[in-house]
């Protein structure tokens, strides 16, 4: 077990240790490793620590609890990127409050040259369906990552539009690794994996509570060149996002409504605040962006799953029946196992994550090695 990774993630337990000590202790002592080895006086000397963070810091002791969740990402192949390492989104580097430890699952890269996040309401009109799903169609051919929240309404529209588009599409999630939410959009976020990636700060175990999707919008905001904001009120986490993207100076867009409908008085606000820049389609974005001339779509690359990971006894079971036949229905896993439906769903959606298995239209699932 790598030392260094288990002093990163402890640092990122410790009570009263946020991102930004994390990262003033980095500056001062080079490693995770460094900082837990210093002496108490060493830690107390480094400015905004003092005595209390310090002895945080040296009586820390739950190990335990760091190696269950490295035993995680190695089952499910998730990636742990510290702030030092190189492929840690540079883009958020730039940003005072980026996280120091992130979670990555999937195959897009987090520094593609292009990256674009696309947020909005949870309720959108007709008109904003039709727009966000335009839009993502004609930055296809720029070979532009699209990032979103993967939460109801613009933001699983735009995740959808971008696979069809075979471009890739990230999303960021205010939860750990260990599960989805909204659950109905598990099995877009399992086609993510294939063309794209999920990302989190959040380790496993944490839930989507309230609090978390502020917190996540700052990397939405940050891990991008710019924000687009398509149909918004005048509170929401799509306003908190553009405000975190112009506290980065990042560009900010946004698609304009009608001068007294609600679901577009935010765009409207920023707009006339000059906190954005009125969008009417893709080609804005990309004059704007020093961006036009076109490039082939970017294809994601394709995974290839390597062997079976170490499975719980549920997971054997299940695996178990498509040594016999390559592609299952759901009603055979549960009669043929005879577990109970939350075993049955907890089980293949934790092999959807491994890319053992993939979902089909009409409930069937495929052995993919």
């Amino acid at each position: 077990m790598p030392q260094e990774l288990m002093y990163q993630l402890a640092l990122t337990r410790i009570p009263l240790i946020g991102d930004v000590i994390i990262k003033k202790l980095l500056e001062h002592f080079g490693s995770a490793g460094n900082i837990f080895n210093a002496r108490k006086q060493e830690l107390e000397r480094i400015e905004t620590v003092g005595a209390i963070r310090a002895a945080a810091i040296r009586n820390f002791r739950d190990f335990t609890e760091i190696e269950n969740e490295i035993s995680f990402m190695e089952k499910y192949r998730i990636q742990p990127l510290f702030c030092t390492d190189p492929a840690y989104p540079q883009r958020l580097l730039h940003c005072y409050d980026n996280p120091a430890m992130l979670y990555y699952k999937g195959c897009a890269s987090l520094n593609a040259p292009r990256m674009i996040n696309i947020v909005g309401t949870r309720h959108p009109s007709a008109y904003g369906k039709s727009v966000c799903e335009t839009l993502v169609k004609g930055l296809s051919e720029a070979g532009i990552t699209i990032v979103s929240g993967l939460a109801y309404g613009i933001d699983i529209i735009a995740h959808k539009t971008a696979l069809k588009a075979q471009i890739p599409t990230i999303g960021v999630l205010a939860h750990g690794l260990d599960r989805i939410y909204p659950p109905a959009h598990k099995q877009v976020a399992v086609q993510m994996l294939e063309q794209g990636g999920l990302l989190t700060d959040f380790p496993s175990q944490t839930a989507p509570d309230r609090q978390n999707f502020p917190k996540r919008n700052r990397i939405v905001a940050g891990i991008c060149d710019a924000t687009i904001v398509i149909e918004s009120g005048m509170r929401g986490g799509s306003l908190i996002t553009a405000d975190l993207a112009n506290g980065y100076n990042r560009d900010v867009f946004c698609i304009p409504g009608r001068l007294h409908d609600l679901q577009s008085a935010g765009c409207n606000y920023l707009i006339k605040q000059n906190k954005a820049a009125l969008l009417t389609g893709a080609e804005d974005v990309l004059a704007l962006m020093g961006w036009q001339e076109k490039t082939a779509a970017v294809k994601a690359p394709v995974v290839q799953p390597g062997l079976f990971p170490e499975l719980s006894e549920d997971e054997q079971l299940i695996m178990s029946l498509f040594r016999e036949k390559s592609q299952r229905h759901l009603e055979e896993l549960y009669l043929q196992t005879r577990l109970s439906g939350s075993q049955v769903a907890t089980a293949v959606f934790n092999l959807e994550m491994q890319s053992v298995l993939r979902s089909l239209p009409g409930q069937l699932y495929e052995l993919v090695c």
